[in-house]
This record gives structure tokens, C-alpha cells and sequence, in this order.
């Protein structure tokens, strides 16, 4: 016997049998190709012994058994081991083949026993392989080949289970994603609800199977009246914005070419107030507020650069820390001018803080900031005051930077706007009181009804005038309201609050004090714009055959008559 062979055990099974043969072979093999072997006079064994195993040769484990101690030089440790010394000739014997002989296993048995002494290759995995094989027991393999008496799943369907079990899936060729038809089919109400249930469990009663096949096609009619509702929605939402957006187009031709060159003789024509009711083009918008204002105070680009010099002047002074008597001008302390500045620079943080324009870095910041500025230095008399930077923010995206200093300073310069920015408290009032008697004409309930929680106008309308809606309302809705108001004037300010305060009549009526104040201070930000202006113009500016301005001159006198100590009475 070999040294470290086991004895062959002839008993038992083929395969049991076969195992060891294959064994003893491998280990025979090892030791006769030992150089400590050979000296010990182990003979060799020849590739025909090789033949007739059951299973073919494999490889030897790494680690072969222990051998037995040999005489002979022994090797060191980590010493290179000596070349293998040529074998001696061998006569053949009995039972033994000759060299010559054709022997038609011999090929064969050489080739096995060099695969066993040969390192094998890295074998090179294909891409198929490194995916993980799904074992046939896997809900997966089950779901897209199909389970018993379950038809396979489609390729989408599989792949949404492949998601949601947080496995890789592949991707599904061009021709899969191609649907044939537009209907809409839920992939994972198909996955969950149309489905049998697995092999391996009980399989549904037929009452229960037909209840959820109800319960799906109830679900995919929903769904597809949902898909059919929303596509709907888009359509008609798209149609309205091309509507809109050829009707921008038409208007802006025709304020181009029709009426902006005879502005004198066409702007208070009817087609041109229809125009003008409908919203103003923005590319022209400009253009249209810049003559609807006008320049009554005749400012031109020159004395704008000479009160923007002034400013920045001033604010040099202030930061290198000027005397006071450098920086007094018409009975106004620096210390008043100074808290003038630091306001501007607090209001323009605050200036519509969501678009990100007018704040410190912003593109438009160092433009609002010379026209309100050069606006203190044209009117020291006024100054600055909270609201003003709405105003001119609004310009500036309109207007160019001259152009909005000159439109700023008139529209600030018109009679409404001079007496709330300069807190004229008895002008206020008036006007307060004429806003009171159209309210009370137009909307009677919401009336008394303020009245009972003693809701005064002040409370909204001061927010409203000072901004002119700019900071209450939206932008693209409050530059409409301003579009009416560069060609009506300060009575449509009260039409369009009389109109905001009818748009959301029946909500105000269900609340108190606090909850009116909070809701006319922060109006919705969904505000529709048709229903807006058609509330606004339902208002009517007429109370007892008396117009806004007839109303406001005899709120006016009495106020005066007032003041005297002779009051006359209201007609």
C-alpha cells in the first residue's frame, strides 16, 4: 500500500465505492510524484493505472495528509525543492503494458494527470453569471415563469415586483415599453388583486376569487375615469394658455402698431379701454403706465443723476462718519436722515423676499436702492416711508432705472398717495369715510357686520394703499390692478378693495375681529383672476347719484366746515 493511501473498502455502494477509488488514486498520484518518494524507492505508478476510475480525476485538496517520516536528506523549511530526478528504466512485467504497445488510454491518462499538476486558469465569469441565480423555490422565479396553475407575470409587471423587492432587474427591450393601446392599466393593482395565490397555499375559494376580480375592475374603472378627469384638466388648461398667449400676441400688435403712436387720441377710446381692462401686454406695460402717469413734475434723467450723486454722497458722509452740520439740509437732522437710510436698507430685504432679485446681491438690488435714495434727496420733505420700496420694485421690473424714478416720483406726487405717505391724519379719514359710504351701498351685510365687530377700514386699507396691492396680491394680479389704476386713478383703489372684499363676502361674515384682520392682512395666494375683476366690476362707484369724486369733495368740505366749529350736514 502507498504511504497515506487509504485501503480500498469494496463493500457498500457504487457511488460509495467510487469515491474511494477516486481518493486512493489522487493520494497514489501525490506520492509517487514526491522526490522523497522516489528515494525511499516508492516505484512510480504509470498513466495506465489511471484508467477505469468511475468519476475521472480531480483535483487533491490543498493540504494533503500527513506522510510518513522517509530516510533521506530532509528539506528545510521554506527551502526550494530540488528538481525531480529522471526515473529510472523499468522492464515491463507481468500484467504491465509494453512502452511501444499502441495502448489507446494512455493519451487520455496523461491529460488527466497534467489538469491535476497543472494550476488552473481564473475561469472568467460571463455577465449572465454574476448576476445571483434565483433558486426555483424563489417567489420571483415563480412570479415570471409562473407558479402551478398560475399563468407568468408580463414583463413590466415583473419588473415592478423586481423594484419593489429591492432586487436588480433587467431592463426591458424597446419593443416592451411600447404599449399598444392608450388604456390605462394599473400594473400593481394587476400584480396584487388579479393574481391567484401561491402553490403552496390554499387556493382561493371561488366566491372570494370572484369578489376581488370585482373589486379590481372597480379599481381600474376608477382609475382610468382619474386618468381621464386629469387629462381633461391639462387639456383645457393647456388650450387656455394658448388662448391666452395668442391673445398676448394680438393686443401686443395692436398697442404697437394702432395705438401707442396716437396715444393723444386713442387711449380713452372704448376699444382701447377694453384693452387696457383685460390686462396691459408686459412688454408694452411699461411703455403704457410710463404716459398714463405722466410727468407733471417735469424730471429728467439729468436731475435724477444729480439727486442720485447727492445720495451716495450722503452715504459716504455717513460712513466715514460726517459732522452733522455737513449733512443738515432744509430743518432735517442727520439723526433723522440717518434712520431714513437704515429703513431703506431694512425695506429692500424685505421687498418680495421670494423672488430673490431685490436683496443684497440680488440684480436689482443696487437699482432700488438709487431710486430711493435719490427719491430722499428730491423729497426731503417726505422722505422715506414703509411701502415705497413695493412701489418702486415694481417699476424697476418694468421700467428702466431713469424711467422708474421719474413715473415713482409723480405717481407718489398724485393727491391719495401725498396724503397717506406724508400721514396726513385728517385726508386719511376722508378718504376712509368715502370708502365707508360706496361699502356700505355695495355690500350692506358685510357692512354691518364690520361694523358690529367694530372693524374699521384702517385696519386693511392702509397695507392696500400704501403698497397699491403689490404686496397683498400676486404679482402678475397686482400689476393688472395697476393697469386700471394708471388710467382710472385712486378711485379704482377703493373699487378694487370694495372687489376683494365682495370676492370673499360669505367668509367674512363667518368670522370675528381677529380672524378678518388676519385674513384681509394675508390674502390667498390662489386668487382667480377672472372672478377678481368680474367681482370688481360689479362694483358700483355711485351712491346716490353721487360719483367718487363728487363724494370725496363734500367729505372734504365738511371736514373743513368741521374744523371751524361749523359742521354741515351730510346730503
Amino acid at each position: 500500500m502507498l504511504p497515506g493511501a487509504a485501503p480500498l473498502a469494496f463493500g457498500g455502494s457504487v457511488l460509495q465505492r467510487g469515491v474511494c477509488a477516486q481518493r486512493a488514486v489522487t493520494l497514489s498520484l501525490r506520492a509517487a510524484l514526491r522526490p522523497d518518494c522516489i528515494r525511499a524507492g516508492i516505484p512510480r505508478l504509470d498513466p495506465p493505472a489511471l484508467v477505469g476510475t468511475p468519476q475521472g480525476v480531480q483535483r487533491a485538496p490543498r493540504d494533503p495528509p500527513a506522510w510518513p517520516a522517509v530516510q533521506g536528506p530532509q528539506r528545510a523549511p521554506g527551502a526550494r525543492r530540488p528538481p525531480l530526478a529522471p526515473a529510472p528504466p523499468r522492464r515491463p512485467g507481468p500484467g504491465r503494458a509494453r512502452p511501444d504497445a499502441p495502448n489507446p488510454s494512455r493519451g487520455l491518462a496523461a491529460r488527466r494527470l497534467r489538469a491535476i499538476e497543472r494550476p488552473a486558469a481564473p475561469a472568467r465569469r460571463s455577465r449572465r453569471s454574476r448576476r445571483p441565480e434565483v433558486p426555483p423555490w424563489s417567489p420571483a422565479r415563480q412570479l415570471w415563469h409562473g407558479a402551478a396553475g398560475r399563468a407568468p407575470l408580463s414583463p413590466a409587471a415583473f419588473m415592478e415586483y423586481e423594484d419593489k423587492a429591492g432586487r436588480p432587474s433587467k431592463p426591458p427591450s424597446p419593443k416592451q415599453n411600447v404599449r399598444k393601446n392608450l388604456d390605462f392599466e394599473p400594473l400593481s393593482t394587476t400584480a396584487l388583486i388579479l393574481e391567484d395565490r401561491p402553490a403552496n397555499l390554499p387556493a382561493k375559494p371561488a366566491e372570494e376569487a370572484q369578489k376581488h376580480r370585482q373589486q379590481y375592475e372597480e379599481m381600474v374603472v376608477q382609475a382610468k375615469k382619474r386618468e381621464l378627469k386629469e387629462a381633461q384638466r391639462r387639456k383645457k388648461q393647456l388650450e387656455e394658455r394658448c388662448r391666452l398667449e395668442e391673445s398676448i400676441g394680438n393686443a401686443v400688435l395692436t398697442w404697437n402698431n394702432e395705438i401707442l403712436p396716437n396715444w393723444e387720441t386713442m387711449w380713452c377710446s372704448r376699444k382701447v379701454r377694453d384693452l387696457w381692462w383685460q390686462g396691459i401686454p408686459p412688454s408694452v406695460r411699461g411703455k403704457v403706465w410710463s404716459l398714463a402717469i405722466g410727468n407733471e413734475l417735469n424730471i429728467t434723467h439729468e436731475l435724477f443723476d444729480i439727486c442720485l450723486a447727492r445720495a451716495k454722497e450722503r452715504w459716504r458722509s455717513f460712513s466715514t462718519g460726517g459732522s452733522e452740520a455737513e449733512t443738515e439740509d432744509a430743518g432735517f437732522s442727520a439723526a433723522d436722515r440717518e434712520a431714513s437710510l437704515e429703513l431703506i436698507k431694512l425695506d429692500i430685504s424685505r421687498t418680495f423676499p421670494s423672488l430673490c432679485i431685490f436683496q443684497q446681491g440680488g440684480p436689482y438690488h443696487d437699482m432700488l436702492h438709487s431710486i430711493l435714495g435719490a427719491y430722499t434727496c428730491y423729497r426731503p420733505d417726505v422722505g422715506y416711508v414703509q411701502g415705497m420700496s413695493f412701489i418702486a420694485a415694481v417699476l424697476i421690473l418694468n421700467l428702466d432705472t431713469p424711467d422708474a424714478f421719474i413715473a415713482f416720483s409723480n405717481l407718489l406726487n398724485k393727491p391719495c398717495q401725498m396724503a397717506f405717505f406724508r400721514v396726513d391724519h385728517g385726508l386719511m379719514l376722508t378718504y376712509f369715510a368715502a370708502f365707508e359710504v360706496f361699502f356700505e351701498e355695495n355690500l350692506p351685510k358685510l357692512f354691518a357686520h364690520f361694523k358690529k365687530n367694530n372693524l374699521t377700514p384702517d385696519i386693511y386699507l392702509i397695507d392696500w394703499i400704501f403698497t397699491l396691492y403689490s404686496k397683498s396680491l400676486p404679482l402678475d394680479l397686482a400689476c393688472r390692478v395697476w393697469d386700471v389704476f394708471c388710467r382710472d386713478g385712486e378711485e379704482f383703489l377703493f373699487r378694487t378693495a370694495l372687489g376683494l372684499l365682495r370676492l370673499f363676502q360669505d367668509v367674512l361674515t363667518r368670522m370675528d375681529f381677529i380672524h378678518v384682520a388676519q385674513f384681509l392682512t394675508r390674502l390667498p395666494e390662489d386668487l382667480p383672476a377672472e372672478e377678481f375683476f368680474a367681482s370688481i366690476a360689479s362694483i358700483q362707484m355711485q351712491s346716490r347719484n353721487k360719483k367718487w369724486a363728487q363724494v370725496l369733495t363734500a367729505l372734504q368740505k365738511d371736514s373743513r366746515e368741521m374744523e371751524k366749529g361749523s359742521p354741515s350736514l351730510r346730503h
